[in-house]
C-alpha cells in the first residue's frame, strides 16, 4: 500500500462580501488530492482536501516542503501497525519534521490541507463515513447521528440594507435552520443595532442570533459593543478582539454575562492551551471555534481536545470554524456541540451534501466512506480537475 500521487491547485473563492476586516474579492484556496494503488471499483482510491476560507491558497509551501516529504517517505512509515491503512498521525509526523516550533500562521493551513486529504483516504480505505471511523477510534463506537449546525451569513454587502439582510435570514430559516451569524464592527455601532433588531424580528428570541466581529476592536470598543449588545441575549459574541489579546478578552469575559465565542485564528495546541489558560473563558458557558483544516489537521485537534480535557473542557463547548464536512464529520464522531455552516457563500467549499437536508436546525453527516465530498456535485467538479 502506497502513494502513488498527490496533486495541488489554487482556486479562487472571490466574492463581493466583507466582514469588519477584510474583504473576499481576492481570496483563494488549496485542493489536493492523494492518489493511492488501493483499487475500488477498478479505479484508485483518492483523499481530497482543501484549506477553510479566510486563509488564501498554500501552494507554495505544500509543493516545497510538505508534499515532497510525503512522497519521499518510506511507503510503509506512512501506514498503521496492522499495516492495512494509512496512518494521518505517521504522515503528520513526517510533513513536520525538521520543522521548528512555533510559526504557525500558514504551515499549519498547509499541513490540514494534507491532513484532511489524509483523512478522507484512509476512511475510503475502511470503508466507513469518516464520522464513524472516529467514533470507534476514540468514543467506543459512538457517534452523534444528527449535528447542530447554524448558518454563518449577514455579510456585508455593497448597498445591502437591514430588508436585504432579513430576506437573507428568511432564506436559512426555510432551509431548516434555527440559528444564524451575522457580522458586527463592519459599521456604526448605532447602524450594527439596526441590523441586529431586523434579524431578531425575523429569527423572534437572541439565543437564536450569534455575532461576529472578527477581532475588529480594541479593548474600549468591545466593551462598548458588549454593553449594548447585553440586553439582546445573543446565542454569543464572537472574537470582539485580536485572537491573540488575551488580555482583552479576559477582560472582556469579566465585564460580560454574554456568552463568548473565539478560536478560529488560533493555529496549534499551544495557541489553544493559552486562550484557555491567560484569555479568561468560561467553560461553561463560552464557546471554541478552534478549526481544524486550518490547524495542522485533525490530528493536532485530538491534541487540542485532550488539553481542553485535562483544563477541565468537555468538546461539548466546541464548534468548529469553517463550515465544512470535514468539520462535520469531527463534529459528530468526536462529540462536540456542532458545526458551522455557509450555506450561500465560499462555495463550493461551504456546506454539505446536495441532497443532504437540514431539519429543526441539525443535519446528518454523509453516509458514503470518507468524508462525502462526491455527494456535492460543484465541489467535485474542481476536485476532479487535479488528476484530469
Amino acid at each position: 500500500m502506497r502513494i502513488t500521487a498527490i496533486h495541488d491547485l489554487v482556486v479562487p473563492i472571490k466574492s463581493s462580501i466583507r466582514n469588519a476586516f477584510i474583504d473576499f474579492s481576492q481570496m483563494t484556496v488549496s485542493i489536493v488530492g492523494i492518489r493511492s494503488d488501493v483499487i475500488r471499483d477498478g479505479e484508485p482510491v483518492i483523499g481530497y482536501g482543501f484549506n477553510s476560507n479566510g486563509r488564501y491558497s498554500q501552494s507554495g509551501i505544500l509543493r516545497d516542503r510538505f508534499i515532497p516529504r510525503l512522497l519521499k517517505a518510506d511507503p510503509e512509515a506512512l501506514l498503521s501497525e496492522e499495516g492495512n491503512n494509512f496512518d494521518p498521525a505517521k504522515a503528520w509526523n513526517i510533513m513536520m519534521a525538521n520543522e521548528k516550533p512555533g510559526g504557525h500562521g500558514e504551515r499549519s493551513v498547509a499541513v490540514g490541507v494534507l491532513d484532511m486529504a489524509l483523512w478522507d483516504l484512509a476512511a475510503k480505505i475502511e470503508g466507513l463515513p469518516l464520522y464513524q471511523l472516529l467514533g470507534r477510534r476514540y468514543r467506543g463506537g459512538a457517534v452523534d447521528e444528527r449535528v447542530f449546525i447554524y448558518a454563518a451569513g449577514g455579510y456585508y454587502y455593497p448597498g445591502k440594507g437591514v430588508v436585504a439582510l432579513q430576506d437573507e435570514i428568511k432564506t436559512y430559516l426555510d432551509m431548516g435552520y434555527k440559528n444564524v451569524k451575522i457580522k458586527i464592527g463592519g459599521a456604526s455601532l448605532d447602524e450594527d443595532r439596526r441590523r441586529i433588531e431586523a434579524v431578531l424580528d425575523v429569527v423572534g428570541e437572541g439565543s437564536a442570533l450569534a455575532v461576529d466581529a472578527n477581532g475588529r476592536f480594541d479593548l474600549k470598543r468591545a466593551l462598548q459593543y458588549a454593553e449594548a449588545l447585553e440586553p439582546y441575549d445573543l446565542f454569543w459574541y464572537e472574537e470582539a478582539g485580536d485572537p491573540l489579546d488575551y488580555l482583552l478578552n479576559a477582560a472582556l469575559a469579566r465585564a460580560t454575562s454574554l456568552p463568548l465565542a473565539t478560536g478560529e485564528n488560533l493555529f496549534s495546541t499551544i495557541d489553544a492551551a493559552n486562550l484557555i489558560r491567560y484569555g479568561g473563558m468560561r467553560p461553561q458557558l463560552d464557546f471554541l471555534q478552534f478549526d481544524p483544516a486550518l490547524s495542522y489537521g485533525l490530528v493536532e485537534y485530538l491534541r487540542t481536545l485532550d488539553m481542553l480535557a485535562e483544563y477541565g473542557w468537555s468538546p461539548r463547548r466546541c464548534i468548529p470554524h469553517g463550515g465544512h464536512q470535514f468539520a462535520l464529520h469531527i463534529a459528530a464522531g468526536l462529540g462536540l456541540f456542532g458545526n458551522e455552516s455557509y450555506p450561500h457563500v465560499f462555495q463550493p467549499f461551504g456546506g454539505f451534501g446536495d441532497n443532504i437536508p437540514v431539519s429543526d436546525g441539525r443535519i446528518q453527516p454523509p453516509q458514503v466512506p470518507g468524508i462525502g465530498f462526491e455527494l456535492k456535485a460543484d465541489l467535485m467538479a474542481e476536485l476532479n480537475r487535479l488528476f484530469n
